[in-house]
């Protein structure tokens, strides 16, 4: 598939609100939508679990539940899909809708990032390394593909949140023919932001990519899933000739509610790639050589 050169992303520090109706917040996303398409972002990233919002439409009983609210939660997802396949066929863009527990049969509930294209049609990456809270609290279970979504902006991927911190995962997706690596995610610390953010720059210097981190934000109390929310959403790039040589193209001001935006151009990645001051992404497989398939201890 041919695409464009370049395109503006943006990607959102979005606040965890308590809403009052549905309505609501289908006009909350649209207004979101509507300001980054103002700023002409022809691809949207919200964060993970930032559709938890909607469990502040059920009564205390069921949102002070962890079982519970992630159970009543399905009755909002065909709505939910419906919503961003509008805006995003409305706007012609490209949007990632966050993430979503999803009932995936059984009472299995998977982490599952939504990317909504302009043509109406719409896929899935799910999350495929859970956090403790995860697996020892919510009853999350893990995916089991690695996917690149061939896209008129370029080749894309997906690392949900907790991902981004497992190099082998995107590097699946980079050999695959991913230049845009988009991470949705949701921190509840300033470490755990940290270690996403982290991992988000060496993922982007390792493999001579783009990669797209956008956070949740905010203090919701009254939830027992994303009751602290810490973050800043970031663009980062290859650090090399044409780039920053911090590597950031974009970064929002820690626990503000705003997108960031910034431009990627794809011939930029290739060019670096092959011509670069370092050659990450080829020289990647130099790290497996056969003499260096085990460490060697050496007493001293």
């Amino acid at each position: 598939m041919t695409h464009e050169a370049h395109c503006i992303v943006a990607s959102a520090q979005y606040p965890i609100d308590f809403l009052e109706s549905w309505k609501q917040y289908e006009n909350k996303i649209a207004l979101w939508v509507e300001d980054a398409v103002k700023h002409d972002a022809q691809l949207l990233i919200f964060p993970e679990y930032a559709s938890m919002e909607l469990a502040s439409l059920f009564s205390i009983v069921v949102r002070s539940s962890l079982e519970r609210q992630i159970a009543a939660m399905q009755q909002y997802l065909p709505a939910y899909i419906q919503l961003f396949q509008r805006l995003s066929v409305q706007h012609g863009v490209y949007i990632l809708s966050g993430t979503f527990p999803v009932d995936s049969g059984g009472v299995i509930y998977r982490n599952r990032a939504l990317l909504f294209a302009p043509s109406g049609t719409y896929d899935f990456q799910e999350k495929l390394q859970l956090t403790r809270f995860e697996n020892e609290q919510w009853n999350i279970q893990q995916g089991d593909e690695i996917r690149v979504f061939a896209t008129s902006l370029g080749r894309i991927a997906i690392n949900v949140c907790y991902d981004c911190e497992f190099p082998a995962i995107a590097r699946q997706q980079i050999e695959a023919g991913a230049e845009i690596l988009l991470v949705p995610s949701c921190t509840d610390t300033l470490a755990g932001y940290n270690r996403v953010r982290i991992g988000c720059q060496a993922r982007a210097l390792e493999n001579q990519c783009y990669v797209v981190q956008s956070s949740t934000v905010g203090a919701a109390s009254w939830s027992e899933a994303v009751d602290v929310n810490v973050g800043a959403a970031a663009v980062y790039s290859p650090v090399d000739r044409e780039f920053p040589e911090h590597g950031i193209l974009a970064i929002g001001e820690l626990n503000a509610s705003q997108w960031v935006y910034a431009e990627l151009d794809c011939r930029k990645l290739h060019a670096v790639r092959n011509e670069g001051q370092v050659l990450n992404h080829r020289d990647w497989s130099g790290q497996f050589r056969p003499d260096l398939a085990s460490a060697r201890t050496i007493p001293l």
